[in-house]
């Protein structure tokens, strides 16, 4: 290690053990400007037998228990080296090298345990519906589900899972080690979006030795690292690959997808359901799509493929006068056909086309209805509704369209005038 950076940690720990409790906001603030700390303090928690891990690891905890974000999230994005020297220590028998990493460890899994009251935390994940719309899904993608009893009484249902109470650890064994860790990384993943690229880079670094490690892609991936087996668990490897997904998405597009294609690897070969189903999906769904290689320092997000949905609005409204005439448009406006060489009387009737009536059809158009006595009459009220539905004004100018509708108009009232004269001239032969 360099004696300049060394110089910046020393600094680093005495500055906060002399800060007060009113500048302690206002100091986590200013950690984002000092971009020589971060690099020097990786280098503190890789070198094992440094003289300056023990305070470091002190720092780190006293930042995490002052209860201010900001701290716990500096501490936070240190947490993939902090494991991998952890498991490191563990796979070469060495504890002595990692006594203070245990505790700083051990110390935030037990303050995120518990709540501000010193109960314990029982947490609670919402699994979405999928006959409802989210980020990741359309239900009309999904194709026609059948409408079974037990689907319609679980239709809207939200189904919950909880995760807890957590016991308490003084030390770390076989049994509770990964119990433990992947606590640690759901905390880790819960605050992806406040982690540098340089935290990101780390959790695929670490996700790929710990897969690899003992195995023969560790020839392949050229890693010169321990070469013992690293015992890991599904739980482990699916909060491993949720950190993947997210760097993916975020600028770490080679190291990701190494780091991907290594988990599915290990998955593989421990046969993990959970994590083969988790890391293919998110496989699949990356698949094709352009991934923002070189937005490191955007918005932060997950991509992922929304299906887009067809319009099932019609552009024209309904109507009580265009359900009277059956007239329902779907996806253009109705036809009207004028035929000039249909005449009544010496003057020019327009064909109107109307469709979905029942009813003998007349020369001009109308249909017949039949009445009372027998004989049958034009059907007037729909031929109204026909003649009074108005054109489609895209096409047409307002003067045209007022034009039409009073030459409607015109044509209705002869044609009343004249079935009122025939049933006149009917009754007198009576």
């Amino acid at each position: 290690m360099l004696a300049m950076d060394q110089g910046v940690v020393e600094e680093w720990l005495s500055e906060f053990k002399t800060l007060p409790d009113s500048a302690v906001s206002n100091y986590a603030a200013s950690l984002k400007e000092k971009c020589s700390l971060v690099p020097a303090l990786y280098k503190v928690i890789r070198e094992n037998y440094s003289d300056l891990l023990e305070p470091v690891c002190h720092q780190l905890f006293e930042f995490y228990r002052s209860g201010e974000p900001q701290l716990q999230r500096f501490t936070l994005q240190f947490l993939p080296e902090l494991l991998w020297s952890l498991l490191s220590a563990s796979a070469a028998r060495d504890p002595h090298a990692s006594g203070c990493i245990e505790a700083l460890l051990l110390g935030i899994y037990n303050l995120e345990i518990v709540d501000k009251d010193g109960q314990s935390k029982i947490l609670s994940f919402t699994v979405p519906s999928l006959s409802k719309p989210s980020v990741y899904h359309e239900p009309s993608a999904i194709g026609s589900i059948a409408l079974t009893e037990g689907a319609l009484a679980n239709h809207g249902l939200s189904r919950v899972v909880y995760s807890g109470p957590h016991l308490q650890r003084e030390t770390f064994t076989a049994q509770n080690r990964f119990e433990v860790l992947t606590f640690l990384l759901l905390c880790y993943n819960a605050a992806l979006s406040y982690m540098t690229a340089t935290s990101l880079q780390s959790l695929c670094q670490f996700s790929s030795r710990v897969c690899i490690c003992g195995y023969p892609r560790q020839q392949m991936r050229r890693y010169k690292g321990i070469s013992t087996r690293l015992t890991v668990t599904s739980e482990f490897l699916v909060q491993l690959i949720t950190g993947i997904h997210y760097a993916l998405c975020n600028g770490e597009v080679e190291l990701g997808s190494k780091a991907l294609d290594d988990v599915l690897y290990r998955a593989q070969l421990e046969l993990f359901p959970e994590a083969l189903l988790v890391g293919n999906a998110i496989k699949s769904s990356l698949h094709g799509a352009a991934l923002k290689s070189n937005n490191k320092e955007g918005a932060r997000s997950i991509q992922v493929e929304i299906t887009p949905t067809s319009s099932r609005i019609s552009r024209n409204a309904v109507t009580s006068l265009s359900i009277r005439g059956h007239r329902w448009k779907r996806h253009e406006s109705s036809e009207v056909s004028v035929d000039s060489d249909a005449t009544l009387g010496g003057v020019a009737i327009p064909e109107i086309s109307v469709t979905g009536v029942s009813g003998e059809r007349m020369p001009n158009g109308d249909s017949l209805r039949p009445r009372s006595d027998g004989r049958a009459q034009p059907d007037y009220d729909t031929l109204g509704a026909a003649s009074e539905v108005s054109l489609d004004p895209r096409g047409h100018d307002s003067g045209t369209r007022g034009q039409e509708v009073r030459r409607q108009k015109s044509v209705r009232r002869m044609v009343e005038n004249e079935g009122s004269g025939s049933a006149s001239t009917g009754r007198s032969q009576h």
